[in-house]
């Protein structure tokens, strides 16, 4: 029968352990007759014995009982079983013949968790630190008094900051229920250092009474050290949903300004109220999807590349479908309003249709890459997914490059004259019908690069755009027509704006809300936030 590489793992240490010795004391006879005991406290403390002692010998016994193959004769002889015979579970020689009434020792969840925390109490002195974080996280929640012998000398001699916090959490979590005042007053200052919802929910049942009206904790000066605890958890919880609300709101801010960026140039430029701007949102995000499907089939070695690739197709197809529109729809319109609204909301039906018939009616999977996989810890454990960092840095990006081409360019140049009179900037020659194509040209590839960046954190299907067509105009209208430090605040703002709304009222009434907001300040202030700047004055 082949060996599998656990067992001989087990066999391996026994072996070394009876054959060589071991730097600690090997498992009492007692020891291992209080793991066969039918009672689950009595094994346990066995458990959290073995741990503490961590020989090579302990670890082996651990493993097996964890398997389920630590069995018990019917001579009473306690044996490790293999897949090739068994092990005397004290001594690690092999026992021949195989003993057919061994029964294993069968483990319930309570026993299952001790094991787990003596385990993980054996690997913290490991040289690997990734091992020693694992173990410790694991102690901080499970840690017994049984283990302290193991973790008090593990915390003094734990130079890593990281490991060394985690492993003071867990002894202050246990020293909070021991029977001498001075190591509960500790404990109790030293878990103020936590930002873990749990840790103050258990140090604010320090505060509790009984049902005779007597406190949980008799002694004050234990009850002052929890309160304070409390108190310092209770404000570093309130800054981490502060900085989780800011972090989502620029989140969605950022997202809103993707969307957006485009729809203020072209309705700066053109006056077009564009109903199909969000499907050229999803221009962008199927373009993306083509690209990761290309990477797949032909590049899977780079398949981590493929949205860096994806932002150039994603920009100049959109831009592509934007300057059909316009050369074929819109430009025959100017100057009629609600006609280029209801052109503009057919255009949106058969993009729709379109894109239902090519990829189907179902959305499509686009997958983030490694690198935005996964997020990071910052203060007071929250997490910041990469993707929406990398979303975040994305807008940045976008707005830096549409700021430099309508400031340094000569387009940009032609751009803001046609938006400031288009008359008078015809009249001294500047090209108004090809600036009108380039500039929806220009609009749509932005949105093209906001429908890549959404395919990173939403759902790509033929109907996504629609949730995206009234914030961009909020934002264009509340941020001022044409200007882009306008599209931002705007964005930032209601991004915000609605993210704080949301925690307090849902988001059914943050929408409601937001939307009042606008338009009350657009009755009070037409223009916007940034009022367009002009040499001229309309009757």
């Amino acid at each position: 029968m082949p060996l599998s590489l656990p067992h001989l793992l087990r066999m391996f240490l026994l072996a070394v352990c009876c054959a060589l010795g071991s730097a600690h004391a090997a498992p009492s006879a007692e020891t291992l007759a209080r793991l066969t005991d039918d009672d689950s406290d009595t094994r346990i403390a066995a458990i959290a014995e073995l741990g503490a002692e961590g020989s090579a010998q302990s670890v082996a016994l651990l493993d097996a009982l964890a398997d389920e193959a630590l069995a018990l004769t019917g001579a009473g002889r306690l044996v490790i079983l293999t897949d090739t015979g068994a092990l005397d579970a004290a001594t690690g020689e092999a026992i021949e013949p195989y003993p057919d009434d061994a029964d294993p020792l069968m483990i319930n969840n309570r026993v299952r968790n001790a094991l787990q925390s003596a385990k993980a109490a054996t690997n913290i002195r490991a040289s690997d630190r990734g091992t020693r974080l694992a173990a410790a996280q694991l102690l901080r929640d499970s840690a017994s008094e049984l283990l302290m012998p193991i973790l008090e000398p593990a915390l003094a001699a734990e130079q890593d900051k990281e490991i060394r916090s985690i492993l003071a959490l867990a002894v202050a979590r246990v020293n909070l229920a021991s029977a001498e005042p001075a190591k509960r007053i500790l404990a109790a200052q030293r878990l103020g250092d936590s930002s873990d919802a749990s840790v103050k929910a258990m140090l604010a049942t320090l505060l509790d009474k009984d049902a005779k009206g007597q406190f949980i904790e008799p002694d004050t000066e234990v009850r002052a050290a929890a309160k304070a605890s409390v108190q310092a958890i209770e404000r570093r919880l309130a800054m981490a949903d502060l900085a989780s609300t800011a972090f989502t709101g620029l989140s969605l801010g950022s997202i809103l300004l993707l969307a957006a960026l485009g729809l203020a140039i072209t309705y700066g430029v053109m006056g077009v109220i564009n109903m199909a701007h969000g499907e050229l949102l999803m221009v962008g995000a199927y373009a993306t999807y083509v690209v990761q499907g290309l990477f797949r089939t032909h590049l899977p070695e780079y398949i981590d590349s493929y949205v860096i690739a994806a932002v150039p197709v994603a920009f100049l197809t959109a831009a592509a479908v934007g300057m059909l529109m316009e050369r074929t729809v819109i430009r025959w319109l100017y100057g009629r309003p609600l006609e280029t609204l209801l052109a503009t909301w057919g255009l949106s039906l058969v993009l729709i249709q379109s894109a239902r018939v090519i990829f189907g009616p179902q959305n499509v999977e686009v997958a983030n890459p490694a690198w935005m996989s996964g997020g990071f810890s910052t203060y007071a454990d929250i997490v910041l997914p990469w993707n929406r960092v990398v979303i975040i840095g994305f807008a940045i990006f976008v707005l830096l490059l549409v700021w430099l081409m309508m400031q340094k360019t000569r387009l940009g140049m032609f751009v803001r004259a046609v938006t400031q009179n288009r008359a008078m900037a015809g009249c001294v020659g500047v090209p108004t019908a090809r600036i009108d194509t380039l500039a929806f040209g220009i609009g749509a590839g932005i949105a093209g690069l906001g429908g890549c960046a959404l395919s990173q954190v939403a759902n790509v299907g033929p109907a996504m755009g629609q949730g995206y067509i009234v914030d961009s105009f909020m934002v264009v209208v509340l941020g001022g027509v044409g200007q882009l430090a306008g599209a931002v605040t705007a964005a930032m703002g209601l991004g915000l704006m609605t993210k704080i709304l949301e925690g307090w009222a849902g988001a059914v009434v943050a929408k409601i809300l937001v939307l009042v907001f606008i338009i009350i300040f657009i009755q009070k202030r037409p223009q916007g936030l940034f009022a367009l700047k002009g040499r001229f004055v309309e009757d």
